[in-house]
């Protein structure tokens, strides 16, 4: 197994724990699915209801939907970008899942830099079956 494939071996490692701990960090927006959900029962304030609640509570339940399913999509991706490296496909949506990933700090920060500096090498592309870059040809000149 050659250096290239041992690192992408141990990055498709690390996307499944970077996946692992955003799946965990994606349930934290579900409290807010709570407090929306008791807003919405007259739970906050059963004395005096405010005529307020009701449509606070929909916008909490709205955008802490949103945002548990913005951070499961985002695992997902990060997992599949695992599995595509571990198997030497999808070059381009590795790279770009790598970059988003740098957005979920700090472990995503430092495991989407590892895999850009990775992917950017010419070993590692022909590994993916991309063909090297070469500088484009010089004009001949016609005499």
């Amino acid at each position: 197994m050659s250096r290239d494939e041992e690192n992408l071996r141990l990055l498709s490692i690390f996307h499944y724990v970077v996946a692992a701990l955003g799946g965990l960090f994606s349930f934290f927006p579900l409290i807010y699915v709570a407090i929306g959900s008791l807003m919405l029962c007259g739970r906050m304030n059963p004395s005096n209801p405010d005529p307020m609640l009701r449509p606070m509570g929909w916008m909490f339940i709205a955008i802490g939907a949103l945002f548990f399913l913005m951070g499961l999509a985002f695992v997902l991706c990060v997992a599949l970008a695992g599995r595509y490296l571990s198997r030497h496909r999808h070059y381009l949506y590795c790279l770009v899942v790598a970059a988003f990933s740098c957005m979920f700090m700090p472990f995503g920060t430092v495991l989407g830099v590892f895999t850009i500096i990775v992917l950017q090498k010419e070993s590692v592309r022909q590994l993916f079956g991309r063909a090297p870059s070469s500088p484009p040809a010089a004009p001949s000149s016609v005499a």
